[in-house]
């Protein structure tokens, strides 16, 4: 694995993503350290430029990270769109390239061309396969709460970041007169999921891999709301099929795709084939009765504070070793390895 001479915070693309993979507080640990790190200016992101300065990092212009010397790693979270379109950094973000996501090819093909590295984030594990950090829980919390909103009629578009306290008190304005399930209730993303219910006074399943493996079709549909948080290891039955929709005695009107997984051939919601947004975050499937998807593939930016100071926590002390690697990075870059020697890239 290539050697590091300093972390690259680059600034992302999407207007709407507000959070970041390393805050103020903890890149000061790592200048404390001896890391420096530099940090592209982003005025989207939940901390403004002015804290990491503070903390004695280096500002530079957004999207100026192409210029940034060979030996720095760049951090960020989604694929860096703007050029070069031949990635010769080692980079660390959420790829989505891995699982045959629809432009996974495409991105491996970036870094096969300029001859850089993935260190994929969501393959940042421990030596019993769990990963080390993740923004799962408040992803599966954002997703609960806005399937409630959609449910009482609540839900306003376009979204707008805020803090778990004014989520909070929405969800405690008017409490009762739904059911919901939850499935993959065990994970992170599960285990948000049913706290922002229990909070919402909402009643909840929660279903794991003992009760998908014989799934109770007519116990799911008769749940008001239904939160996906599975992120399937392979591809297997539909939790929910078209057929399900078009049933005139289900009581489900609202799902929430927490996994969005839309573009993978493990996709349990086959129904749902494309992800919604802050502008329009539910997409109505059906009308009578009526079946609505919240399919955000950044939920957890609607709490970004809170979120990326939790993030941040998980990855600190794997960037404080990541000049001399540890067994956490060394996992990552086999993973990448294995994805370039198994895709076929345009």
């Amino acid at each position: 694995m290539p050697r590091t001479t300093g972390i690259w915070l680059r600034a992302e693309a999407a207007p709407d993503e507000r959070r970041t993979p390393l805050v103020p507080a903890d890149a000061a640990e790592l200048v404390a350290a001896g890391v420096p790190v530099t940090v592209e200016d982003a005025p989207q992101r939940a901390f403004p430029a002015a804290q990491y300065a503070r903390a004695g990092c280096r500002v530079v212009p957004a999207n100026s990270w192409p210029e940034a010397d060979p030996e720095q790693t760049v951090l960020g979270l989604k694929e860096p769109v703007s050029p070069p379109a031949a990635l010769t950094h080692q980079h660390v973000f959420f790829g989505h390239a891995y699982r045959d996501q629809r432009g996974g090819p495409a991105l491996l093909r970036r870094f096969t061309d300029g001859g850089g590295t993935l260190l994929d984030l969501e393959y940042l594990t421990d030596a019993d396969g769990r990963r080390v950090t993740a923004f799962g829980y408040f992803a599966g919390y954002v997703g609960a709460a806005l399937a409630v909103l959609q449910q009482r009629g609540e839900l306003t578009a376009p979204l707008t970041a805020t803090t778990a306290e004014r989520l909070d008190a929405a969800l405690r304005a008017r409490q009762g007169g739904a059911r919901a399930l939850v499935i993959g209730a065990l994970g992170r993303s599960g285990r948000g999921a049913l706290r922002a219910l229990a909070v919402a006074g909402v009643p909840a399943t929660a279903w794991d891999q003992a009760e998908t493996q014989q799934l109770d079709r007519p116990a799911l549909l008769a749940h008001d709301l239904l939160v996906n948080a599975v992120a399937p290891a392979a591809p297997g039955p539909p939790f929910l099929t078209a057929g399900d929709a078009e049933r005139a005695d289900r009581a489900l009107t609202v799902v929430a795709d927490v996994t969005c997984d839309v573009t993978s051939d493990r996709n349990r919601l086959p129904v749902n084939d494309r992800v919604t947004d802050w502008a329009r975050p539910a997409r109505r499937l059906r009308g009578d009765p009526p079946l609505d998807v919240i399919a955000v593939d950044n939920l957890p930016s609607l709490l970004p504070r809170e979120s990326s100071t939790a993030f941040s926590a998980g990855l600190l002390p794997h960037l404080a070793a990541l000049p001399g690697g540890s067994p956490v990075w060394e996992r990552a870059a086999a993973a990448f390895r294995h994805a370039l020697a198994t895709t076929d890239h345009p």
